[in-house]
């Protein structure tokens, strides 16, 4: 299915439950720890420069933001974690409105999660992989910054991470760089599959 990315348009935040859009169609959430280019990819993906605000305060972002695509189809922008001095297990972090989101939205498809390709799935990234595996939802993780590394340890890494997530066929993995545009039709075919169902 093709999905023109650069349709997606700002449709509203919700800080709870009775804001959030009519729960029908199909949505792919973005989340990930603060301060690894979740917003930039947003952007890069949507070939948009300000659709998902990026901040110079990580962590600043308390709310789910919602942008619609094509048809029924929506990217949703959760707030980024990690970055308390001394995070609590991912779902005190959060508090239970995020929570409930990826457990009970019956639109969400899929889970984008970036990770800064200089420090992967750090403990809370586990979590949420975890919480993703509860609800049944496919996750697929953009190794951001990718720009950072040489090619060859840029791969070292993409095949580590992938050897370690091991046979999960619902998990999936590959390099991106929203200042190289590395892996951005990648991103976006998977993403595209994620909304088709």
């Amino acid at each position: 299915m093709q999905i023109n990315f650069s349709t997606a348009r700002y449709v509203l935040s919700a800080h709870l439950p009775r804001q959030m859009p009519p729960d029908r169609g199909a949505e792919v959430a973005f989340a990930g720890r603060s301060n690894v280019g979740k917003s930039s990819a947003i952007n890069t993906i949507t070939n948009q420069a300000r659709l998902a605000r990026t901040s110079k305060t990580p962590g600043r972002t308390q709310q789910i933001n919602f942008f619609s695509l094509d048809g029924d189809f929506h990217l949703v922008d959760l707030p980024g974690y990690g970055f308390a001095r001394a995070p609590e297990a991912l779902r005190a972090h959060w508090g239970r409105f995020v929570t409930d989101y990826l457990l009970e939205r019956e639109a969400l498809r899929g889970l984008v999660l970036p990770m800064d390709i200089r420090r992967p799935l750090t403990g809370l990234d586990e979590s949420m992989l975890s919480l993703c595996r509860e609800a049944g939802l496919a996750v697929h993780v953009l190794l951001t910054k990718a720009d950072k590394l040489g090619r060859g340890r840029g791969n070292d890494v993409l095949y580590r991470i992938r050897h370690q997530l091991g046979d999960d066929a619902a998990v999936t993995v590959q390099l991106f760089s929203a200042t190289r545009k590395t892996g951005v039709e990648q991103a976006r075919t998977r993403i595209a599959e994620l909304l088709s169902g």
